[in-house]
């Protein structure tokens, strides 16, 4: 099939019918621009999107564009975060539409029926400039549009741009989530202003010889000592005691200012960082890195060459090893975890005190994001490594306040925002696999409503796919967890994983959108190519998480859409056929009427809502209609919409009354 024949002549589609298409949807006809091109979307200049959007909302539009203004919510007057249960979602890595303001542009080309957009992390990256390793709580400076300040002078800064962002999104009826991380950059300024609220340990090459559970003390007054040396940033005074300074007696917003400097000075700041980074390193002070998976605990550092990093400064870092790992056992090297609770026996045997959890760590933690979520007006959060459960003992019966980090966020937001909804990063992996005990049972504990599931990291239609389909789907109607259809998400569009998407992505939509659970599909899904070997680094989203400059995973320059049109057109199907159906559609109803296998083995489903009857070919080979459907009137094919026959084609869904 030739791509660049086909998208050509969308591209000229697009040219010739632009003002019908923008008419179609700034009249509401249609919730969404069902022929533009995502790529095509983000190059709209910001002219053309405040006409869009001033035609489509009127004087709203003045209202959302105001930074100083809170534009409601949808789910303003909601009491609950169960609608977090039954949204479609978009995930959205900012970085590779390159601005705040280019969410708006790209959210024109997404129906109604995906009611929810979601932003990977927003905030200043630190190494490798990961988007999940937070240096600062200041908005990324890379996603201001100079474009939009210059359309709109009074959005000057990316703080505002966000917010005028948010605005838009709710008064277009959209909801908008952010990410909620549990770690930083391993020397944030987090960490370097509030070093008690982190772990540390002491580094000589390729030993550890010290972990004791005060060292923080010890970095407290090297710092100090840094002060003393280079003076304040800003040239304001400041207590000179390290007991003081580092205390709630000196706001956090103070120290910030006397250690770095001021928020606009972005490159000031990086700079004193990384003196202050050189102090600690030439005393072999570190944080102790972020670990994923059981048992968390007991590091060592991996001594063979291939483990060892020279930065440009010229400082050698040593890549850590868990010292009795499990299979899912991993220590991120340069990301630190919160200190949330006290250390046993002053941290001799890397052991946790669950007992006693660090109370004015969990109130910085829940007062940051809470500042947040109010600020830019977030509907829910996604938690990043949810699946974290690190009682060696298994998911408690009851959990308190201080169980889960995340359900203390949550909890913490709810106080004013009863609709602000918890989105687990979680892959629902069989009990003691990816945590301690059973991760369905650890996130109800911790409030989750929703979870993102693994039906991404699978190739649709295998045994393994329809297995841990029907599991979801038994978990979603017997647990108070409902998991996510998943499609795609941005750390799963990368060359390793090409082998599930080269069959079934439209089947993967259809089920998405027209079954009784939530989905969550990434940006770049909707025209991403079908690779058979490795396409250049630049044509996966996953790869613009950080920013690498060297080795497999480098990037050279923007991110490069898809130009597989061919399922962009069937997508937008799919979505036309949401668009016709989905007011008339009761999802409480459903009813299976050739349910899922818990074997995996049978590959055809079929479910009815209402007076519609929905199919799907799970199979890599064509099957026979069942006679049920044959005296139905067709309505609706995800490959064909005419001349067809008895026989469901592989991956094909179709939709009947």
């Amino acid at each position: 099939m030739n791509f660049p024949t086909r998208y050509q002549a969308l591209i000229q589609h697009w040219q010739q019918h632009y003002r019908e298409e923008v008419d179609s949807y700034t009249t509401q006809a249609c919730s969404f621009m069902p022929n533009l091109l995502p790529e095509v979307a983000v190059r709209f200049t910001t002219a053309q999107t405040l006409e869009i959007l001033h035609a489509r909302l009127g004087q709203r539009s003045l209202f959302a564009l105001n930074p100083d203004f809170h534009y409601p919510s949808p789910l303003a007057n909601s009491t609950s975060s169960n609608w977090l249960q039954s949204t479609n979602m978009v995930g959205i890595n900012v970085r590779t539409i390159q601005s705040f303001w280019n969410v708006i542009k790209y959210s024109f080309t997404i129906p109604a029926s995906q009611q929810s957009i979601h932003l990977l992390p927003i905030w200043e990256p630190g190494v490798v400039a990961s988007l999940y390793g937070m240096s600062s709580w200041n908005i990324n400076p890379e996603f201001y549009s100079p474009e939009l300040a210059r359309a709109v002078p009074h959005l000057n800064t990316v703080e505002k741009q966000l917010k005028a962002v948010t605005n838009i999104l709710h008064a277009l009826g959209r909801t908008i989530g952010m990410d909620v991380i549990p770690h930083t950059d391993r020397y944030s300024e987090m960490v370097l202003a509030n070093p008690s609220y982190f772990e540390w340990l002491i580094r000589v090459d390729t030993r550890i010889v010290n972990q004791s559970a005060n060292l923080h003390q010890q970095v407290e007054d090297i710092l100090m000592r840094f002060l003393q040396h280079y003076g304040s940033a800003t040239a304001m005074d400041y207590p000179k005691q390290a007991s003081i300074f580092f205390s709630d007696k000196f706001p956090e917003e103070l120290r910030l200012l006397i250690l770095f400097g001021y928020p606009s000075d972005y490159e000031g700041r990086l700079q004193r960082r990384n003196k202050m980074v050189h102090w600690l390193y030439q005393l072999g002070y570190e944080t102790a890195p972020a670990t994923m998976a059981p048992p968390y605990r007991g590091l060592a550092l991996d001594t063979s060459e291939t483990a060892k990093t020279i930065d440009s400064d010229g400082r050698i870092w040593r890549d850590y090893r868990i010292t009795k790992p499990e299979p899912m056992s991993r220590a991120f090297g340069p990301l630190t975890r919160y200190k949330l609770y006290e250390r046993k026996d002053n941290n001799q045997n890397w052991e946790i005190d669950f007992e006693r959890p660090r109370q004015v760590v969990w109130e910085y933690v829940n007062r940051q994001y809470n500042a947040v979520q109010d600020k830019y007006n977030f509907d829910f959060m996604r938690g990043d490594m949810s699946h974290v459960q690190m009682r060696a003992g298994g998911v408690p019966d009851i959990a308190d306040q201080y169980y889960d980090i995340h359900k203390s966020i949550k909890n913490y937001v709810q106080q004013q925002k009863p609709y602000f909804g918890y989105f687990a990063e979680s892959f629902l992996a069989p009990p003691n696999h990816m945590g301690y005990g059973d991760e369905v049972a650890h996130l109800e504990r911790s409030n989750a409503d929703t979870a993102l599931g693994d039906l991404q990291s699978m190739v649709v239609g295998t045994d393994e796919f329809m297995r841990h389909f029907a599991r979801y789907y038994h978990i979603a109607k017997m647990r108070e967890l409902v998991p996510n259809f998943t499609i795609m998400t941005a750390d799963k569009d990368d060359p390793r994983f090409d082998k599930f998407y080269v069959n079934g992505n439209e089947l993967r939509l259809f089920c998405g959108l027209f079954l009784d659970l939530p989905s969550y599909m990434g940006l770049g899904f909707e025209q991403r190519g079908t690779y058979f070997s490795p396409a250049p680094n630049e044509r996966y989203t996953k790869l613009y998480v950080f920013q690498i400059d060297h080795g497999p995973k480098m990037t050279n320059g923007n991110y490069a859409w898809g130009k597989n049109t061919a399922l962009f057109e069937r997508l937008t199907n799919i979505r036309l056929q949401a668009e016709l159906l989905h007011e008339h559609l009761d999802f409480e109803q459903l009813e299976w009427l050739i349910p899922l296998d818990v074997t995996g083995k049978r590959k055809l489903i079929a479910w009815q809502i209402g007076d519609y009857k929905f199919i799907a070919n799970c199979n890599d080979k064509a099957t026979t209609l069942p006679n049920y459907f044959k005296d139905k009137k067709f309505l609706f094919s995800s490959l064909l919409n005419e001349n067809i026959d008895d026989t469901l084609l592989s991956f094909e869904a179709r939709i009947f009354k």
